[in-house]
């Protein structure tokens, strides 16, 4: 039987055949197709904050990409460019604290590697390029932007990400966020760009916690996702 790996999703106005402007729980179907290749299921989860109980029927968690993290969850007030989606914050909070009492793996990707080190106890820089003098993060709309970062040997982001081509922990990577993690609470930082943004962030006590700021799903990494689920299959009871 495959693992089941839950991935967070939206909701938000959407058109397809007669139906135009739509509510609509979607997330890029980039996601599914990687946690598919990997030999998992993919379930889509879209927000709710009532409570946790889907992870019961869960393998492995992902908490998608997406737009901005409210800064009221790290006790800040918006800043001018921060754009928000309070649904998903609740829903995807309550998620992932579960998630993290039970060891079950977890993957977070842009805004849920945010989420995960907001959840930890850390803290967000509400836009990037007021920190590091540049867009190179985000280039423009629907662009992403591409880089290196230094991957700490030995981790689990290096692990997933590989030794690069040199053999010495570079690799480039797309990303495409204007919020970046300032503080990763109790989270280890086990990767940065060449800025200093920090790129990937860990939980070396759990079984399987990792935050990346890139998008592996659009740049067609299948190890990360394989990872992931090699890590639901071994905390599966079946």
């Amino acid at each position: 039987m495959r693992p089941i790996v839950g991935i967070t999703s939206y909701v938000e106005p959407a058109s397809w055949g007669v139906w135009i402007d739509q509510d609509a729980a979607l997330i890029r179907k980039s996601y599914v197709d990687a946690v598919t290749a990997a030999g998992a299921r993919a379930v889509i989860l879209p927000p709710d904050d009532t409570d946790a109980d889907v992870l019961r029927a869960l393998d492995a968690l992902i908490i998608a990409g997406g737009a901005d993290l409210g800064p009221d969850l790290y006790g800040e007030a918006p800043g001018p460019l921060t754009d928000s989606r309070p649904d998903r914050d609740r829903g995807e909070s309550v998620l992932l604290q579960a998630a993290l009492r039970t060891d079950l793996p977890v993957l977070g990707i842009c805004r849920g590697m945010q989420l995960l080190a907001v959840t930890c106890g850390g803290r967000l820089h509400q836009h990037l390029p007021d920190v590091v003098g540049s867009d190179k993060h985000r280039p423009g709309p629907g662009v992403y932007g591409w880089h290196g970062i230094q991957l700490e040997p030995g981790s689990l982001a290096a692990e997933v990400a590989g030794d690069g081509p040199d053999g010495d922990g570079r690799v480039e990577v797309n990303t495409y966020h204007h919020q970046g993690v300032a503080d990763p609470g109790s989270l280890l930082i086990t990767a940065r760009a060449d800025d200093g943004v920090i790129e990937a962030i860990e939980d070396p006590t759990k079984p399987f916690v990792l935050g990346v700021q890139w998008h592996p799903e659009e740049a067609g990494e299948r190890r990360i996702f394989e990872c992931l689920v090699d890590a639901a299959r071994a905390g599966s009871p079946s």
